[in-house]
């Protein structure tokens, strides 16, 4: 079998393969292009000035906490948190791997910033949404980052279930909503249940009707709260007809950039290991040069390199429909959930006695990582995702297209 590479437009690399009887065979492989890596580097360079563990020591003492101007920055300076909104709707036009590239560097970087309800779930859940006034100018302030919002809408295992919808009403809306991360943002995404079925709406949080509950979390860097409705006033975002869609469109980009955010922090964590095993010396050596800790970082370079490509081929899928996107997304969170919390303890180990002090950064990410791991599903729900996508749904002559590996 003959293997040729042939550059496609969206950054990946087409691998045609010729095969005995003939025919040529078009199998996908992935690569970064030239565009993709300076826009790296560029917010690679801007979170090493503006975040960081000294900053976030800081902003999770605050309220709110992240820094409303170096949001406005990613937004209208970097163009950060609309990588994947069309131009017409006032983003850059770029793909899913562009914004699953700029979340990797903020992950890398623990960026304070409601990013996982403005940017992972909120805006992709626009994006999906029916053109209007309402959606149409949200949009638009989230993406300058003039606005922020969460996403109150309860999933299970990164899919929706509208049985689990606990909001009631057509425009006035009542009902509680658990644990929603970045809670405290300007405008809540709510769905609700009428005679009609699941509606989607945006709520003005600070509006009549509507009181917000902070939480006590163990990652302070990332606040949740429990959101709870009185006849609050909401704005129609997407009807019956398209929320179910919409909001299961918006959970697998979520899934698939949380698993980006977690490579990144996970990256940050085992560079950090590898630069102490070289350094720290025990018994006159470096602790790098024993087998146990060799091994330790050994492992978690293939669970991090596992959960890179599983991430990205996840943004990769949803983005040009190339395989089953909730089964890509299920892949990618059940793979980097795991390899995040296993390289956050690892790095506790590696650096020992010094690792588990509140003064060394490597307790904030152990936080992030056991966070990250309980939001839109565990790893082991992923798994059981994965198992019923695979075994229990797919048919004989039609499995899933990346369990069987064809485009």
């Amino acid at each position: 079998m003959v293997e040729k590479l042939a550059d496609q437009p969206d950054g990946s690399v087409e691998k045609l393969a010729d095969q005995p009887d003939g025919s040529v065979e078009k199998l996908a492989e992935f690569a970064f292009s030239p565009e993709q890596v300076q826009l790296r580097e560029a917010v690679r360079k801007f979170s090493a000035e503006n975040f960081g563990e000294q900053r976030a020591r800081v902003l999770m003492e605050t309220d709110p906490r992240f820094d409303p101007k170096v949001w406005r920055r990613l937004g209208s300076e970097l163009g950060v948190l609309g990588l994947s909104v069309p131009e017409s709707d006032g983003g850059a036009g770029g793909t899913l791997v562009d914004q699953a590239i700029a979340v990797e560097e903020l992950g890398a970087a623990l960026a304070c910033g409601p990013v996982f309800g403005t940017v992972l779930l909120a805006i992709p859940a626009l994006v999906a949404s029916p053109p209007g006034t309402v959606r149409d100018e949200l949009l638009a302030a989230l993406v300058e980052g003039t606005r922020t919002a969460a996403f109150a809408v309860s999933d299970v295992a990164g899919s929706f279930d509208p049985a689990r919808v606990t909001v009631t009403g057509t425009g006035t809306l009542t009902g509680t909503v658990e644990r929603v991360v970045d809670g405290a943002a300007d405008v809540l995404l709510v769905a609700a249940t009428d005679a009609d079925g699941v509606a989607l709406y945006a709520v003005d949080a600070s509006g009549p009707g509507v009181q917000r509950t902070d939480l006590v979390t163990l990652d302070l860097t990332r606040p949740q709260a429990t959101i709870e409705l009185s006849e609050a006033q909401g704005q129609l975002v997407a009807g019956p007809e398209e929320a179910e869609r919409v909001i299961n469109h918006a959970l697998q980009v979520g899934s698939a950039l949380l698993a980006a955010e977690q490579v990144g922090a996970a990256q940050h964590l085992l560079d950090l290991s590898v630069e102490y095993a070289k350094s720290r010396l025990q018994f006159g050596r470096p602790i790098g040069s024993f087998q146990a800790v060799k091994h330790r970082l050994a492992e978690g370079l293939v669970d991090l390199e596992h959960a890179r490509s599983a991430a990205y081929h996840a943004a990769w899928a949803l983005a040009d429909g190339s395989d089953d996107p909730a089964l890509a997304a299920s892949i990618a969170q059940a793979t980097a959930s795991a390899a995040f919390t296993r390289i956050a303890t690892d790095t506790i180990q590696v650096h020992g006695g010094i690792g588990f002090t509140w003064e060394h950064q490597a307790h904030l990410y152990f936080k992030r990582a056991t966070t990250d791991a309980a939001l839109l599903g565990s790893a082991e729900a992923h798994r059981s995702r994965v198992a019923e996508l695979v075994l229990d749904e797919a048919v004989a002559d039609r499995a899933p297209r990346v369990a069987a590996g064809t485009r």
